[in-house]
């Protein structure tokens, strides 16, 4: 990226090392920051310290065109979430290329379709039909522990956590005793940079940061190496017998494709619904209006449910890069560029959503891009929002009010990010 030539393009310093600041995510600064962004340069190039430059594509239309374009913005490239130099030196230097895992997320074609196909069937709402009666089991004996409580709670410890992890867990064939496991290696995986979730608290330098990672990779790879080892001998009717006996071009899938994808559907398959489904019930606890129109239309849940997911956008992030130079929103790309599509900022665009900053479950239409958008769209959209619509529709005929008991506190982490404290008082029926 030339400097010179692009100087004009160059977001403020200030704007940019927000952008790379992990806490900025856990409270406002970041939506200020993509609110100005949007109104001022909304395809600029940040030059924060101790980063390859990128661009910043905070507009909805640019995210939908850049996700649209997968053979001239690819994922594989370069790394797919955002890097610091040091990290990706040492990411590289293990791999030999410059992303830790290869997962659908990683993949581009023709290697992308061919993976997806394995398991997209399995995401798909025809098939999910058939595990509802087990997810509103399990939503039934979720709601109960809760309400067991007495009237408070962490809603994010006693409820969201657990719920979509259990269900995951389930479909994926991990046993109900290792979940708390999949919970700690997903929080280290997701929330490194997080003082309650990282492995090693000091601040890291990039070898101590790659090191941390590799041995959260490491650690999926062991535990899931003896999940293929016995459902290659045992095939049953879950998702890791399906990984497990996967063949890529008549062979046997390679173990560390294979790990990865135990590895998205063991960690996204859960930590983006916590994350949307805690961020509804902290802004029907915000907004006694909202709540009590809910509760009296249980007809807005799947609404509810699609708010929430824009509201919290739990997955900011995803790096794309330039095959051949191109034009963006009147803006030169070159080969090679790197782009950060900021989703959380597009699901607030003021183009596309009127009143964005107002949390309304009768939101229609309502085209967030928080799955993302094109072949990458998330493959377990379907069942985030099966699981939240069920969850909502055993709980809210539950309760009679709803509000707030101390401060939530949200994962400081600019990749994926949600609230990690959300302590509610409740009252029942």
């Amino acid at each position: 990226m030339d400097t010179a030539a692009t100087a004009h393009l160059d977001i403020p310093a200030d704007i940019a090392a927000t952008l790379v600041d992990p806490a900025a995510y856990a409270d406002d600064r970041i939506h200020d920051v993509y609110r100005w962004l949007r109104g001022n340069n909304p395809l600029g190039i940040a030059r924060p310290e101790r980063f390859d430059p990128f661009w910043v594509v905070t507009r909805h239309a640019h995210i939908q065109a850049v996700s649209r374009q997968n053979e001239l913005f690819h994922n594989a490239d370069r790394p797919t979430t955002l890097t610091n130099q040091a990290v990706e030196a040492r990411v590289r230097k293990i791999t030999g290329g410059p992303n830790l895992v290869r997962s659908l997320v990683q993949m581009d074609a023709p290697d992308h379709p061919k993976y997806r196909a394995l398991t997209q069937g399995w995401f798909m709402p025809a098939n999910l039909g058939k595990f509802e009666a087990r997810i509103r089991e399990i939503a039934r004996a979720t709601v109960a522990r809760m309400l067991e409580r007495g009237g408070a709670c962490d809603f994010v410890e006693d409820v969201a956590l657990g719920y979509p992890l259990h269900v995951i867990m389930e479909i994926l064939g991990v046993p109900e005793q290792d979940e708390p496991r999949m919970l700690k290696l997903t929080q280290e995986l997701f929330g490194p940079q997080d003082p309650d979730t990282a492995r090693s608290r000091e601040a890291l330098s990039a070898e101590a940061f790659s090191t941390m990672m590799q041995s959260v990779v490491a650690d999926f790879s062991a535990y899931f190496r003896g999940i293929t080892e016995d459902r290659r001998r045992n095939p049953r009717e879950d998702l890791a017998t399906v990984i497990a006996n996967a063949k890529i071009g008549g062979d046997d899938m390679p173990e560390h494709d294979q790990t990865s994808y135990y590895m998205i559907v063991a960690t996204a398959g859960h930590d983006t619904t916590s994350s949307s489904t805690a961020g509804a019930i902290w802004a029907l606890a915000e907004d006694p209006a909202e709540f009590a129109k809910v509760k009296a239309n249980p007809e807005l849940i799947p609404g509810l449910v699609d708010e929430a997911i824009r509201w919290m956008t739990p997955v900011k992030h995803f790096m794309r890069s330039a095959t051949a130079d191109t034009e963006l929103g009147g803006r030169k790309i070159a080969k090679g560029d790197w782009l950060m599509l900021c989703y959380a900022s597009g699901n607030r665009d003021e183009e596309v959503f009127e009143d964005p900053y107002r949390f309304r479950s009768d939101r229609k239409p309502n085209r967030h891009v928080a799955f993302g958008y094109g072949a990458h769209l998330c493959l377990g959209q379907y069942l985030a929002k099966l699981e939240m619509r069920i969850l909502f529709e055993e709980l809210l005929p539950r309760l009679k009010s709803l509000s707030l008991d101390g401060e939530v506190k949200m994962t400081q982490a600019y990749f994926v990010n949600g609230p990690k404290k959300l302590p509610i008082r409740f009252e029942l029926n």
